[in-house]
């Protein structure tokens, strides 16, 4: 019998788990943010089989699971050679997960700075951000807030 939730690199068998995860919950968390219909939109774009199994495939995805099933998500993204946190959701009894979803993505990486985006309507997000370590860089056009973090040089694992 499990003890509580575990923290683990997704993988293929993950995939379709994943996407189920981002209509099912990540589309109600930005509705009432950013309207039904593009939250909608931002679930087709990227919570699409296609991109999930193309991150899972570059290891780039850790999900939390508790008696097998899915309680969170976290992804990085390299964007200009910069990792950027694109998803991190946990389910609200799950709450606690998201740092260590977090934790165990910036793990993988090594030292040097870190970056989040969210939307400037997710206050939650920014709040949680901010508790992380996470300080504002700018607020780019379309409203979203881009944080940036240091990574220290320690506890470097690659992606397995």
């Amino acid at each position: 019998m499990e003890s509580g939730p575990i923290v683990r690199d997704a993988d293929r068998d993950d995939v379709m788990a994943v996407c189920r995860f981002g209509e099912e919950h990540v589309r109600a968390h930005y509705a009432p943010l950013i309207g039904d219909e593009e939250a909608a939109r931002q679930v087709r774009m990227w919570w699409n089989t296609t991109n999930i199994a193309g991150a899972v495939a570059l290891g780039a995805v850790v999900i939390a699971e508790d008696d097998g099933r899915l309680a969170g998500v976290g992804q990085r993204d390299l964007e200009g050679g910069e990792p950027v946190i694109r998803k991190l959701y946990t389910l609200p009894r799950y709450r606690g997960l998201d740092s260590r979803l977090l934790e165990v993505l910036i793990g993988r990486l090594p030292a040097g700075r870190v970056y989040a985006e969210h939307p400037v309507a997710d206050e939650r997000a920014g709040a949680f951000f901010e508790r992380e370590g996470f300080t504002v860089e700018r607020v780019e056009p379309g409203g979203v807030v881009r944080r940036v973090r240091a990574r220290p040089a320690t506890g470097f694992r690659p992606p397995s």
